[in-house]
């Protein structure tokens, strides 16, 4: 796969994210929960932490770095996600959006600047980016819309 191939994907993942919860009033997206525990709010806070944390660390991994591990970090994913929903829980959506658009924005240009050579094969750059992002938003989009569905 090429970079605009993998841009491509990822962008495509990304539009059919912000689709699922396309037309929701800002109450539905912040006062409904569409998991036992999170908003449509929480859930674009938590895809965006994930691109974030890619942002981070990809780099790291493009140079032959090791990442840290979740768990000796936070006690494993899910304790880094609780911890990372309590921390952005009082932003506003304006706030979550905004900052979903700009984070999504530096990720694409930073996917710009990677060697090809990390992108066209299977690479640990590419699997956890592949985790952070495209199949992310795949797996969020469809929790939105099977909660849209049930509502």
């Amino acid at each position: 796969m090429d970079r605009d191939q993998l841009v491509g994907r990822t962008e495509k993942a990304w539009a059919a994210f912000a689709e699922s919860y396309a037309g929701l009033s800002d109450s539905q997206m912040t006062d409904a929960l569409v998991t036992r525990t999170w908003s449509v709010k929480d859930i674009i806070s938590h895809v965006t932490w994930w691109e974030e944390e890619a942002l981070k660390y990809l780099p790291l991994i493009a140079t032959g770095g090791r990442t840290p591990r979740y768990s000796a970090m936070y006690g494993g994913i899910d304790a880094f996600n609780a911890v990372m929903t309590e921390e952005r829980r009082g932003l506003s959506l304006s706030a979550v959006l905004g900052r979903a658009d700009e984070v999504h924005a530096r990720l694409i240009r930073y996917l710009g600047s990677v060697p090809e050579e990390l992108l066209a094969t299977d690479t640990r750059f590419r699997r956890r980016l592949r985790v952070d992002t495209y199949s992310h938003y795949r797996r969020h989009a469809t929790v939105i819309e099977e909660w849209r569905n049930r509502s």
